[in-house]
């Protein structure tokens, strides 16, 4: 312990002399430019790095999208019916879109008025065999069936040469989940999923 007193000692009054100065000052300023030379090498290294830009990789590689590629096929759409004792009360609009013999549940329905019931101000839809509660009528169909949300006021999109291109379609009837099509696509039609907008570059989501 005594010798490393000493030892620091010696070093302290070494350090005053003129000749410690200067090599103190030459350490202080090698380790200085050091540190200036390691902090611009740096900076550089991240100017040099790609910082991930969602517009500028959109615009190089696309948009990432998903997709359904359609074909005429067998589908269900499915319309709610509150029941009660084999009867449901529903407006002019939906009344149009049922009709006797559709399944409703475990049952089907019977009739559809053509006339507002007075009472109500609504048509009457009267089954056979359902119970009480809310029921869905099916309603089957051939043709192009799409996830609703992928048409907006009428309009689908679809991937054509890696490009979306808007379409108008004649949507006969939804429900909850599904659109059913009858006109506007054709088979093999690649229909996107995703938000985008007319023109933008794509690319498919695998």
């Amino acid at each position: 312990m005594e010798g490393m007193k000493e030892k620091l000692i010696r070093v302290g009054e070494w350090a005053k002399t003129p000749r410690g100065k200067k090599t103190f000052y030459i350490c202080f300023v090698v380790a200085l430019a050091c540190w200036v030379l390691f902090r611009f090498a740096v900076i550089g290294a991240q100017n040099r790095l790609q910082v991930f830009n969602p517009a500028r990789d959109a615009a190089l590689n696309g948009v990432p999208v998903e997709v359904l590629e359609i074909r005429r096929a067998p589908g269900i759409v499915r319309e709610p019916l509150t029941v009660k004792n084999n009867r449901s009360y529903v407006s002019g609009a939906r009344a149009a879109l049922l009709r006797a013999g559709q399944k409703v549940g475990g049952g089907e329905i019977v009739s559809v008025s053509s006339n507002i019931d007075l009472d109500t101000g609504m048509h009457v839809v009267r089954t056979r065999g359902v119970t009480d509660g809310m029921q869905f009528a099916e309603f089957s169909a051939t043709g192009y069936f799409v996830p609703v949300y992928a048409v907006n006021n009428g309009v689908v999109f679809v991937a054509r040469d890696g490009v979306a291109v808007p379409v108008t379609v004649s949507v006969s009837r939804t429900d909850a989940d599904t659109a059913y099509i009858t006109s506007g696509l054709d088979d093999g039609d690649i229909v996107i999923l995703s938000r985008v907008s007319a023109g933008d570059k794509i690319r498919v989501e695998k």
